[in-house]
């Protein structure tokens, strides 16, 4: 058996990678405003999913915490 253990990389990208996707959606979404209306609503899309996502992981892992 292989004892496998996560890099602080990989740690940080499962806790904080949702959170990274949508400030850099809400970035580009920002820049790209009326360039095409496509593109502005995909991004948007993706600042809700993405930080809704990560607000619920990072409110797991303070109530995890917690305990």
């Amino acid at each position: 058996m292989e004892n496998e253990q996560s890099s602080k990389i990989d740690i940080w990208r499962g806790q904080y990678g949702a959170l990274v996707i949508a400030f850099t959606c809400l970035i580009v979404l920002i820049i790209s405003w009326g360039n095409s209306w496509v593109l502005t609503g995909v991004l948007g899309l993706g600042v809700f999913v993405c930080g809704t996502m990560s607000f619920f992981d990072l409110k797991q892992k303070i109530y995890n915490k917690s305990k």
